[in-house]
């Protein structure tokens, strides 16, 4: 590979010029290497934020980050293989209760997911709530566990994409995360080294996602799309909502808790309605199901006959996880204090900020705001009214699963002005929003 310039090349970019394919695949290398230094890849990532990606230096960025290192072949896995992806939200689980149904209707599931990071919940940290469970999954092992039980529940190791890890880390300190072709990068790079027949994702917008409004979330998912596509990689985007928490239940071992039900055929209708869809999409996507209607009585018997909770419950014991949690008969790790949240008047809730309810989990030791932070899987904020619903003065908002008093008195001012009511009814509104195709 020929040497370049970094410095020249980030000229260039400062200048809206383009990069080749053949300056993007070295800049990449060479970051990974230790030749490009971090100072001057974080002036790059800034030039990029100012100044966008052609498609030409989006689809060389993606394809040199996803070659950085190890890529996974699972050829000799016999049927067909499906990953979902969601940018992230508060309450947001889906991953939990939807990898396990679609793996129990025949699809091989090779989910890699990541912490939490800010406000957004973790896929990993809510797994590892589970005693005994480990992530940690080498890719040898990714053949052996799909064709046996359909489904790996991992994270991403040392030796898949490192490119994007030390890239993700460099974005999080130098303020150049909110940049749709960085992002995208990022998101499909991970997901185009499982080897994958198709993907599917749930691209959040709302007050608690990184989207804030439909445009620029619509903008992401076509980005994703068209990078699966030109990849050779079938991909589908839905646009949900994220105004207010997905689910009920916010925290690492209460949003397990919550999963558990939606697979005995229980729980919130906003999350059945959401994990239901994204199995629908995964079951048609493969080819297993020939349509929605076939996928939708897929979905509805894995549930019905506890096969999905069966699923679960084998994979959990595979990689090190107790069992009776799944089972019901030990419970999982539980908060020692409880506080009550009150309707401070009559009406009907407008709004239940997800934004606010996930920065409180955080300050309840609930999640990161930096990497290395120690997170308490028990706490969180299980919600007793979101929006549309109608109470009364002193009628309970929600329950503050909470460790010291110190973090209860720190997160009660945001859960305090979460909540707003009026006096006329309001309509819920729709989670689902739109369907982007890539295919």
């Amino acid at each position: 590979m020929p040497n370049h310039s970094i410095v020249e090349l980030i000229r260039r970019k400062r200048d809206n010029g383009e990069l080749t394919g053949d300056e993007v695949a070295w800049i990449i290398a060479a970051f990974t290497s230790g030749e490009v230094k971090k100072y001057q890849m974080s002036a790059l990532l800034m030039a990029i934020v100012w100044r966008g990606m052609t498609d030409g230096e989006l689809s060389a960025w993606t394809d040199a980050m996803l070659h950085s290192g190890e890529v996974l072949d699972l050829s000799a896995v016999p049927m067909p293989k499906i990953d979902k992806h969601s940018t992230g939200g508060v309450g947001d689980k889906v991953s939990i209760p939807l990898a396990p149904i679609v793996a129990a209707c025949g699809v091989a599931v090779p989910m890699m997911s990541g912490r939490g990071l800010g406000h957004t919940g973790g896929t990993l940290d809510k797994l590892e709530s589970i005693p005994g469970f480990s992530p940690f999954v080498p890719p040898a092992q990714f053949v052996p566990g799909l064709t046996e039980h359909q489904l790996v529940l991992a994270g991403q190791t040392e030796t898949l994409v490192p490119a994007d890890k030390a890239i993700y880390a460099l974005r999080d300190a130098s303020g150049t995360v909110p940049s749709i072709p960085l992002i995208s990068s990022s998101i499909m790079s991970k997901k185009l080294s499982e080897d994958l027949d198709g993907l599917v994702l749930d691209v959040k917008v709302g007050k608690g996602a990184f989207m804030k409004s439909v445009a620029e979330a619509t903008e992401l998912a076509e980005t994703m799309a068209a990078i699966g596509k030109r990849h050779g990689t079938p991909t589908v985007a839905h646009l949900t909502a994220m105004d207010q928490p997905l689910g009920n239940k916010i925290g690492n071992t209460l949003e397990i808790e919550e999963s558990l039900d939606i697979l005995r055929g229980g729980g919130p209708a906003d999350m059945i309605e959401i994990t239901r869809t994204l199995a629908v999409e995964m079951l048609v996507l493969s080819g297993i199901a020939r349509d929605a209607d076939a996928a939708f009585s897929m979905y509805r018997r894995v549930v019905s006959t506890g096969a999905a909770l069966a699923k679960f419950r084998d994979v959990v014991e595979e990689q090190g996880g107790d069992p009776a949690i799944v089972d019901g008969t030990r419970p999982l790790a539980d908060a020692p204090h409880r506080h009550t949240l009150r309707a401070r008047s009559d009406g009907f809730v407008r709004d239940c900020d997800a934004l606010a309810i996930g920065m409180a989990v955080v300050r309840l030791g609930g999640g990161r705001v930096a990497a290395e932070d120690v997170v308490d899987p028990t706490v969180g904020v299980v919600l007793a009214a979101k929006v549309g619903d109608e109470v009364a003065e002193g009628d309970e908002l929600a329950t503050i699963h909470y460790s010291t008093p110190d973090q209860l008195a720190s997160a009660l001012p945001l859960l305090e002005q979460a909540w707003a009511t009026v006096p006329h009814p309001v309509e819920a509104p729709p989670l689902l929003i739109s369907r982007i195709s890539g295919r």
